[in-house]
């Protein structure tokens, strides 16, 4: 038996004080559920020949008790590794060689999978999922458990100990949380709990936690409702349920008073400073106001923590404040990174200001409708694709006991008025208690906030993964019977046909170039102004200039202050960027179709007449200074930086990216920036892309009217030299004293993307680098368990790009690491086997079909063609193409552009450690520079 629904929501439109007539949206789902407890939701969408499949399991780290963490992060590893009749590693082999894309995740709250496939692939996909379900723990075996342990381990380095701040939520929650509480612990858990369970304890976890009845399953997209059904039945029929699941009560936290502690960042350049506020668990009653006093405390120019932290006291660069509202509990943030040696007791007062501010000068109705204008946008865009609306589906379903809750949701957040922020503001945030944390950089205690008492977070033993795999385990492991047999994989259908948007095209009365699609499924438009030129127009002495005047260009009009600037947009609840890269710069908008022609008058101010603001350059410019300084204090950033210097060489246009450095951005003025708009910004570069819910004289009306107002001047690219890849290979270090893993970059100059071998240098390198089953990650990854991930791809532009080969690995097995990466370069250019490049012809093929579902792919193909004047049938050339690759044109690819002899090694971690031990790697004592890329004559003295 099964019940259909309706789900309606009646969106209004808020716009200028007024209400416009309400647009209703249907999506029907059909939901029923298996006698095992697993609740199914279809959801039917031919719009393209895809189908999505989503489990939401409720369980995460909130389900884990004190001295067990980590088991629920530790399950979303092992579950992509191999079930009892899928092998190791082919979960992602057989979904990619499909053309389909897959990943998950895990929160406090819970854990989901999820995968995209072209249609004719939904029954493999069902029936991976239901084996990872039902047919796991046969699979989950010692060595099994001890080999993702390091894939966490290295998690955790990469995500938290390597990177500035990265700690800052660990001291959160122990000061916030009570340690009985699941929030007390982060999702990854402790590396000490995972170290010491035992195989039966994490077979335990998965048999209370992960049965259908703890579960939904979500399919949507092209599929029959009826074959589907027999599927799932077929496929988890047969799982066994375990034993009764009850959702968790509300665990609210009340202070009894304010805590407050400092804590000493090895990495950090900046302080931060943290107020957090307990309030309320998603979804009470109490949590949509909450979610409105966030947005006036901290959401924009307007907003008093901007305009006391950021404009008049120049305590930051910028504020954040957000209402994190969980399954149990929730939390208001103040957060302010400030500038380097600012007192954090100074920021304390200053956030105290605004908030006696905020209750002074109040908010107008206005403001209030503002924040609901961008509501509706927001909405259709998160359900813009098949996946996300599975992923609102399933969330609904698990966490507010109905799908259809969604209605209710945005009733709800439309219902609060200015009486409910005011109560919820005196209810939680005035005179409350607090938790407020200092991250200060290590050395500058003194910058902390007053009364604070030092935070010691225990360190993890590097060795935890020999610990763990020394650890022996005298449960055995029993095969799970099933009724039939599993190990036959479920034929694929016919391959759905290539169906390529239809691209308009024609120029504007002055010659812009101007290429849409119409894509009628939701009530949305997106738009691009796209300049070529960007970094390649600043001048070498002055990088950064294109980046700084694309910033202020947002920064009000020649009509408009910044505030009422930001405030025309949010009205049309649409949102409008400017944004400059390497070789472009782009105005970027999206907005509801019919807010399309006063978002581009909008545009056309923003575009036509920029205010030049001296005050908001300074800001712009010291907010640009300040995160270049943060960036050399991240390991990850100085590789990729120090590696750009040496394969372009200093001197190059390109050696810094095109934010500049903190010497070329020093010495840029406003008249700079004025003198780049004149000569650059001109149509005469520029095309303008669209894609979205109107037809062509609808758009071109509005981009003519631009056009006539945009006045041309020539301009003409200027070339880029390439410079020459290097002879034989080097080998660079750059110390980060104390590094928890050692950042690798290995590569060389590459190919522009106008090259014609670009797009068949990218095919030859993705079985190498290109993908989860990439040999690099393969190795790096699931054999050795040395980084969280390795990946190798080309990247580059309207100028020659790089080759880079890239992972955190480790400390201790540096070394190794880079070997791996040089060996497997070198057997790679020898040639694959016909398997793999079988593999890469299906993954890339038949991934088309997934390839133009939202706006944002449109976009990218649209700008792809008039970029590189590609022909508009470009997809399907490039498909035939990989279609007719040769093993031997595979390894003539290979050979020619991957050449480990050549390349640039270079490692970014900690010299007392690592240093030495490099001098083994065959290319003689490594060349030690700082993190400006500058050679160093004292070298780390070795432990």
């Amino acid at each position: 038996m099964h019940t259909r629904f309706a789900l309606t929501l009646i969106l209004t439109l808020v716009g200028l004080g007024t209400f416009s007539q309400a647009a209703e949206l249907s999506i029907p789902y059909e939901k029923f559920q298996l006698s095992n407890g697993l609740t199914v939701i279809f959801h039917e969408d031919k719009s393209d020949p895809i189908v999505a499949v989503a489990i939401q399991y409720h369980v995460g780290s909130n389900r884990e008790v004190k001295g067990r963490t980590g088991f629920a992060h530790l399950f979303e590893h092992i579950m992509f590794q191999e079930s009892q009749h899928v092998g190791q590693d082919q979960f992602f082999k057989k979904i990619q060689s499909a053309g389909g894309t897959l990943n998950g995740g895990t929160s406090q709250d819970g854990t989901i999978y999820f995968e995209v496939v072209p249609r004719n692939a939904l029954e493999m996909a069902l029936w991976l999922e239901s084996d990872r379900m039902g047919f796991l723990l046969s699979k989950v075996t010692q060595e099994a458990f001890a080999n993702q342990q390091g894939v966490v381990q290295n998690e955790k380095r990469q995500n938290y100990d390597n990177r500035p701040y990265g700690q800052s939520r660990y001291v959160m929650s122990k000061l916030l949380f009570p340690e009985n509480h699941p929030y007390n612990w982060l999702t990854i858990g402790s590396l000490d709990d995972l170290a010491n369970a035992t195989l039966a304890d994490v077979h335990e976890f998965y048999k209370k936690w992960y049965g259908p009845n703890n579960a939904t399953l979500v399919v949507a997209g092209d599929f029959e409702k009826a074959q589907a059904r027999k599927w799932v039945e077929k496929y988890f029929g047969e799982v066994a349920k375990y034993g009764d699941v009850k959702d968790m009560s509300p665990m609210p936290v009340q202070l009894s008073a304010t805590r407050r502690a400092y804590y000493e960042d090895e990495l950090a350049r900046s302080p931060e400073l943290s107020i957090v506020y307990p309030t309320v668990e998603e979804y009470a009653p109490d949590s949509y106001a909450l979610d409105m006093l966030a947005e006036l405390l901290g959401r924009g120019k307007k907003s008093p923590m901007y305009k006391v932290i950021v404009e008049e006291k120049k305590l930051a660069p910028s504020v954040m404040v957000g209402q994190a509202g969980q399954e149990l509990a929730g939390y208001l943030m103040i957060m302010a990174r400030a500038f380097p040696d600012k007192s954090l007791s100074d920021v304390e007062a200053a956030i105290q200001e605004a908030i006696a501010r905020f209750e002074k000068e109040k908010f107008t109705e206005k403001d209030l409708e503002r924040i609901k204008a961008g509501l509706e946008t927001q909405f259709y865009n998160s359900i813009s694709s098949v996946l996300m609306k599975a992923f609102q589906l399933a969330r609904f379903e698990e966490y507010a006991g109905s799908a259809g809750f969604i209605t209710k949701y945005l009733e709800n957040v439309k219902a609060v008025q200015s009486k409910d922020v005011w109560r919820v503001y005196e209810k939680y945030v005035k005179g409350k208690p607090f938790v407020l944390t200092s991250f200060v950089p290590k050395g500058k205690v003194e910058l902390a906030a007053k009364d604070s008492e030092r935070f010691v977070i225990p360190p993890d033993s590097i060795d935890l993964q020999k610990k763990a795999q020394a650890a022996q385990s005298a449960m055995k492991v029993e095969r799970i019977p099933t009724k039939f047999d599993r190990g036959v994989e479920p034929p694929a259908g016919p391959d759905p046909l290539l169906r390529l948007p239809t691209v308009w095209e024609t120029k504007t009365a002055s010659g812009v170039r101007v290429l849409g699609i119409e894509h009628r499924e939701l009530p949305l438009v997106s738009f691009s102004v796209h300049i070529k030129g960007g970094q390649l127009f600043d001048k070498a002495a002055k990088i950064g200039v294109a980046n700084l005047t694309a910033r202020l260009m947002m920064q009000g009009t020649a009509r408009k202050t910044p505030i009422e600037l930001e405030e025309a947009i949010d009205e049309l609840g649409a949102s409008i960027s400017v944004y400059s890269g390497t070789d472009s710069t782009a105005l970027v908008g999206n907005c509801l179709v019919s807010k399309f022609e006063p978002v581009m008058a909008l545009v056309e101010e923003i575009l036509l007449e920029p205010r030049w603001d001296v005050k908001e350059f300074d800001r712009i410019k010291q907010q640009t200074l300040e995160s270049i300084r943060r960036e050399q204090a991240t390991p990850a950033a100085v590789a990729s930086r120090v590696f750009r210097i040496l394969a372009y060489g200093r001197d190059h246009l390109l050696a810094e990216n095109n934010t500049g450095s903190l010497q070329t951005v020093e010495g840029i003025t406003l008249e700079d920036l004025k003198g780049y708009y004149k000569e650059f910004y001109t149509p005469s570069l520029a095309h303008i892309s669209i894609s979205g819910a109107l037809d062509q004289k609808r758009a071109m009306t509005a981009f003519e009217r631009l056009s006539t107002k945009w006045p041309a001047r020539p301009a003409t690219l200027p070339a880029v030299a390439k410079p020459a890849a290097p002879a034989q290979a080097s080998l660079y270090f750059v110390d980060i004293p104390g590094a928890r893993q050692s950042e690798i970059r290995v590569g060389y100059i590459g190919l522009s993307a106008s090259d014609d071998d670009f797009y068949p240098a990218t095919v030859a390198n993705d079985k190498l680098g290109g993908s989860f089953n990439g040999v690099l990650n393969l190795i790096l990854r699931e054999e050795k368990g040395f980084t969280y991930g390795a990946r190798s791809y080309f990247a580059g532009g309207l100028y020659p790009g790089l080759f880079t080969a890239a992972a955190p690995v480790q400390s201790n097995a540096t070394l190794e690491s880079l070997q791996i990466f040089r060996d497997e370069m070198a057997k790679y250019r020898q040639g694959i086997k016909a398997e793999d490049l079988a593999f890469t012809k299906a993954s890339l093929t038949k991934s088309n079909a997934r390839n133009f579902e939202t706006l944002g792919a449109l976009m990218g193909m649209l700008n792809e063609i008039a970029v590189y004047n590609r022909p508009k049938d470009f997809v399907k050339q490039r498909e035939q193409f990989v279609q007719g690759l040769t093993l031997e044109n595979h390894q003539k690819l290979a050979a020619k552009y991957i050449d480990p002899g050549r390349m640039i090694y270079l490692v970014v971690g900690d010299g007392k450690t690592q240093l030495q031990g490099l001098e083994k790697f065959g290319l003689g004592k490594p060349i030690v520079l700082d993190r400006d890329a500058k050679p160093v004559a004292a070298q780390p003295a070795a432990d």
